[in-house]
């Protein structure tokens, strides 16, 4: 008899089941043609129906089931079984189509904020922020789920009151052992909204230059100019100096220097200067100085100073400024090359110091120029009698 029940109950559960899933196919074809429709004149309708067709099906069957199975199974221990099974599956499906909902809202506001333009500081500012709070988002979404499907167990509201009741050492303990993760964390949103940095950027960090590339909620990855990738906590940017190229605007200064000889004309260099960036691109026309800066020594100092739309663009500039007049230079002012000068001076040129001393004019002795001064001349240079004793008798 029993046996007769619990197979009727079964087939009826299946069969609720069945007829659940068609229903709920039946509406997710209804709801797919009414926003194939709409996406022929509204382009978000068909983005988001590529986003969340997937979870949107999982949840509609999951409910469709769930009331099936309530309205079918009068068991109540299988029916108590049978739905907390549904309710977990439930919690996760609808945290998936949440996820699915916020990762849609992102492309939609990112989609309006386009970073491959001249002037993208707004949209960098954006993307950064919406960046990081669709990870954050995500991650509330899947605490709240996971909680949600803890609390659905008998007795987790007794297990988790008597863990909150003995939780304050605990959580001292805690709190210490992820400072460091959580100051990162902070940090990270203290950097999405602060706007010191934003994705795409152009930085010098520990002495290298690149790109900002991704922004989360601990770390930051910088896409060095060799294509390495130099990872960042969040804390490196709010404790430590660094150089951020593109805060403002993109556009920059860079100078190209030579070292010439004294006979070059800084005018004929600036005209070719003139003529070489008239027939670039990649001078943005902002600024254009050519100057002697040091006049030292054997060398004259010309610098050269331009400027561009961006880093890059900046570093191409400098190259093709640099290669166009030192071609000039050889082409048409060799004379303005720096040289090294060596002076050859002849042999019977060169004074050699002698040994024996001059001699004084007029006598040669220590004095001289009138006969009194010849006349104390002989009282030193004159003989000297040697006056001997008397020899005893």
């Amino acid at each position: 008899m029993l046996t007769d029940i619990l197979q009727s109950e079964l087939v009826r559960s299946i069969l609720g089941a069945l007829i659940a899933i068609a229903a709920a196919i039946v509406v997710v074809i209804i709801v797919a043609i009414v926003f194939r429709v709409t996406a022929r004149h509204r382009p978000w309708a068909g983005q988001l129906v590529d986003t969340a067709r997937r979870p949107f099906r999982a949840a509609l069957v999951v409910s469709f089931v769930w009331v099936s199975l309530s309205i079918t199974v009068t068991d109540p221990q299988l029916a108590s079984a049978m739905s907390l099974v549904m309710r977990i599956l439930a919690i996760v499906t609808i945290a998936w189509l949440v996820g699915a909902i916020i990762v849609f809202l992102e492309n939609l506001g990112l989609a309006r904020y386009r970073i491959d333009t001249p002037d993208n500081r707004v949209a960098r500012r954006v993307r950064t922020q919406v960046l990081i709070l669709k990870r954050l988002s995500i991650v509330i979404v899947v605490v709240v789920a996971l909680g949600a499907v803890l609390l659905s167990f008998p007795g987790a509201q007794t297990f988790g009151a008597s863990l909150l009741a003995s939780a304050g050492l605990l959580s001292i303990i805690a709190g210490l052992a992820v400072q460091s993760s959580l100051s990162n964390v902070f940090s990270g949103m203290q950097l999405a909204f602060s706007d010191a940095i934003r994705v795409d950027d152009v930085v010098i960090v520990e002495g290298e230059w690149g790109r900002v590339e991704e922004i989360t909620l601990t770390y930051v990855v910088v896409h060095i100019w060799d294509d390495r990738r130099m990872i960042l906590p969040s804390t490196y940017f709010t404790s430590k100096p660094y150089q951020n190229w593109t805060r403002r605007n993109s556009e920059l200064l860079g100078s190209v220097e030579f070292d010439l000889d004294w006979r070059v004309t800084p005018q004929h260099m600036r005209d070719e200067l003139d003529r070489i960036l008239s027939r670039t691109p990649l001078w943005d026309e902002r600024v254009k100085v050519l100057q002697v800066t040091d006049a030292i020594g054997g060398y004259v100092r010309i610098r050269i100073l331009v400027s561009a739309v961006d880093a890059p663009t900046l570093f191409d500039l400098r190259c093709f400024v640099r290669e166009e007049l030192v071609t000039w230079l050889h082409e048409q002012s060799p004379v303005s090359l720096p040289r090294v000068r060596v002076q050859d001076t002849a042999e019977s040129d060169m004074r050699r110091p002698s040994l024996e001393p001059e001699p004084n004019p007029g006598t040669g002795g220590l004095f001289s120029g009138d006969p009194e001064a010849e006349d104390r001349a002989s009282l030193f240079t004159g003989r000297i009698d040697v006056i001997r004793p008397p020899e005893a008798d």
